[in-house]
């Protein structure tokens, strides 16, 4: 399946959060995330990423294990993603350590998450604030083949513009990106 997703900078996040939880039932969850990348930095020369993220939040923790292979289209940056979440967080990293991954980058992001259903697809709209970064911003997605991705796209847009989100406030600037800007 693809990520179909867009990502925006929101310039009035409390109205766009009014309008979300019009929407839905916000889920507000930490993420912590480790990127990891092969020692000669393939993974990311090859537009692919692997991550390991624990999730805290009212229900409980949970750790997942992504692997993003490298975009399918350009504008928006979708990639193919393969997700599973795993029982044992400290296993995973040590696996993955083991197969001779090392840790890239780790950072802490706060989220509020929107299930619902718009212009007949599941979307995931993410509220997203990372505290080495200034700003807030909004991740909506959707999974889909990739021979929809373009039209996955298109609705993710009408859902943005109907939260207020202009495409002048998209973005496709990684927060991995942004954090080691930060702590340079």
């Amino acid at each position: 399946m693809i990520e179909a997703e867009l990502k925006a900078r929101v310039q009035a996040p409390e109205a766009v959060m009014r309008r979300l939880d019009e929407r839905a039932t916000a889920r507000v969850e930490v993420y912590r995330d480790t990127y990891y990348d092969r020692p000669d930095g393939s993974l990311e020369k090859s537009d692919r990423e692997l991550r390991v993220r624990t999730v805290h939040g009212a229900d409980g923790t949970r750790t997942v294990l992504t692997f993003k292979d490298a975009a399918v289209d350009e504008a928006s940056g979708s990639k193919p993603e393969h997700e599973t979440q795993v029982t044992d967080g400290e296993a995973v990293h040590a696996i993955v350590r083991g197969l001779g991954h090392v840790p890239v980058i780790a950072f802490e992001k706060r989220c509020r998450n929107y299930d619902f259903e718009a212009h007949g697809r599941q979307m995931l709209a993410t509220l997203v604030r990372v505290p080495e970064i200034d700003g807030t911003f909004l991740e909506i997605e959707t999974l889909v083949d990739e021979d929809d991705v373009s039209s996955a796209l298109d609705d993710i847009r009408a859902v943005l513009a109907e939260l207020g989100i202009g495409s002048e406030d998209l973005t496709r600037e990684l927060y991995t990106d942004a954090v080691a800007a930060q702590r340079r």
